[in-house]
C-alpha cells in the first residue's frame, strides 16, 4: 500500500530522516516506535504531504504521492492526532463530522449527525454525548471521538500518533483495542507511531525502529523480542545502557 525510498529529511543542519526505506503492506497494522525527536511524526507528515521531503520517493499503490490529486489523496486517510486536536467550539458531533459536512459531496447536516452518532457507537460513547463540546469530556472520551472522527469517512489508511499519551494503562488499554478491532474489521492499512510497548504488542502486526534517521529493524511484532539487533533490544526493554545515548 505504502512504498517509502531512501526518505530524506533535514532541518537547518540538523538530518531528521537520513534514508528511511519501509514498505507497508494494503491491510496490515504496522507500528513505528522510536525515541523522542527520532522524527517519527516527521515521517507521517511527510507521507500526508505537510512536509515536503528533501529527497527520495513516496508511493501509494505504487503512484507517486507527488503527482496524485491532493483532494483525493487526503480522501483516502483518516488520522488520529496525539493531543486529540478536538475542536473547542464544535460540539462533539460536528468534530467528528468535520470532514463529512465538506469537500465535493457534503452531507448535509441531519446526515452528518447520524452519521457521527453511528461512529460514536462504534467507539462506546453514548449519543447524548454528541451535543456536548470536547472541554466536557474526560481525556479518555476526547480520545474515543478523536478516533471517532478518525473512521469518520471509512478511509483506506489510518494514521495514530501516539494513541495513549496522557491516558492511564486502563484506558490505554481500552484505546488499543478499540483501534485493534477498527482496523480489523475495516480492513484499513495502519501506520501507528509511539513508544509505548504495551501499544507496539496490542496493535501492531508489523513493527519498525526509527533510529539516527534510518529504518534500524523491521519484521513482525512476534519476532520483535527475539530480534538480535541490539538497539531494539534496549528499546524495547528500557535499558539504561546500551548503543541508544542516554541523557545524563
Amino acid at each position: 500500500m505504502i512504498t517509502l525510498t531512501d526518505l530524506r529529511k533535514s532541518f537547518g543542519p540538523v538530518e531528521v530522516l537520513r534514508g528511511v526505506n519501509l514498505h507497508v503492506a494494503r491491510g496490515s497494522s504496522m507500528v513505528v516506535i522510536g525515541g523522542s525527536g527520532t522524527g517519527k511524526s516527521v515521517l507521517l507528515k511527510c507521507i500526508l504531504g505537510l512536509v515536503r521531503p528533501d529527497a527520495g520517493r513516496i508511493t501509494l499503490q505504487g503512484e507517486d504521492v507527488a503527482n496524485a490529486d491532493r483532494e483525493a489523496f487526503l480522501a483516502r486517510f483518516g488520522m488520529l492526532f496525539q493531543g486529540g486536536a478536538l475542536f473547542d467550539s464544535l460540539r462533539v458531533w460536528e468534530n467528528v463530522a468535520f470532514r463529512l459536512l465538506r469537500g465535493s459531496n457534503p452531507m448535509t447536516k441531519p446526515q452528518a449527525r447520524e452519521a457521527a452518532i453511528a461512529k460514536l457507537a462504534r467507539v462506546g460513547l453514548k449519543p447524548l454525548v454528541a451535543d456536548q463540546f470536547p472541554s466536557e469530556l474526560s481525556g479518555g472520551m476526547q480520545k474515543r471521538v478523536g478516533l471517532a472522527r478518525a473512521i469518520a469517512a471509512d478511509p483506506e489508511i489510518i494514521f495514530f500518533d501516539e494513541p495513549t499519551t496522557g491516558l492511564d494503562p486502563i484506558m490505554a488499554g481500552v484505546i488499543n483495542e478499540l483501534i485493534r478491532e477498527i482496523v480489523v474489521e475495516a480492513g484499513a492499512t495502519a501506520i501507528t507511531i509511539t513508544h509505548d510497548m504495551s501499544s507496539v504488542r496490542a496493535i501492531a502486526d508489523h513493527v519498525a525502529m526509527l533510529h539516527n534517521g534510518v529504518i534500524q529493524w523491521t519484521g513482525p511484532v512476534a519476532e520483535m523480542d527475539e530480534a538480535p539487533d541490539p538497539c531494539l533490544q534496549q528499546f524495547i526493554h528500557g535499558r539504561a545502557e546500551g548503543p541508544i545515548a542516554g541523557v545524563r
